[in-house]
């Protein structure tokens, strides 16, 4: 019997910073877990000023130094993605809002930091802005949070 892939799509603002990281980042752990073939990961921006641009270099950089690749295109969400995605996870409140209110179904908007084990944090900051001491915290908080997002969707896969 062959089990549909779980289809998790990554979104924020612009789709260059935090959402290819979360995508990067993801992919990764399903590699490293021989997990490829029971996941599709994708990212987007709720905007789409960015389309079609790869990821941002800082982004990029700080992503290297961790050894993720970040090698997508930047892409704008769309409504289809509703039904195409069995969960949208979003960085920020913003954004979730925004997917809630362009018609997403509530039950698959999740924002990534519901999985960080520190409570504290509530939305990945967007790090376009500042420095390069931005990225560096988006990738500490996405790891965390991407990490304890497969382990729920792996225990859960195990318990069905």
């Amino acid at each position: 019997m062959t089990t549909k892939p779980t289809r998790i799509l990554f979104i924020c603002m612009g789709n260059i910073c935090r959402s290819p990281a979360a995508e990067a980042v993801f992919v990764s752990l399903l590699d490293d877990r021989g997990l490829t073939d029971r996941f599709h990961i994708d990212s987007a921006g709720t905007g789409g000023w960015h389309a079609g641009a790869p990821a941002d270099a800082r982004s990029r950089a700080e992503g290297e130094r961790r050894g993720f690749e970040l090698s997508t295109t930047a892409r704008q969400v769309h409504d289809g993605d509703w039904e195409a995605f069995d969960l949208l996870v979003c960085m920020d409140h913003d954004n979730a809002t925004l997917l809630s209110e362009r018609g997403a179904p509530d039950h698959k908007v999740r924002l990534l930091l519901e999985w960080h084990p520190d409570s504290t944090h509530r939305e990945v900051p967007d790090p376009y802005y500042g420095g390069p001491e931005g990225f560096v915290h988006m990738y500490d908080l996405i790891e965390s949070a991407c990490e304890r997002l497969l382990e729920e969707l792996e225990a859960s896969s195990a318990a069905d």
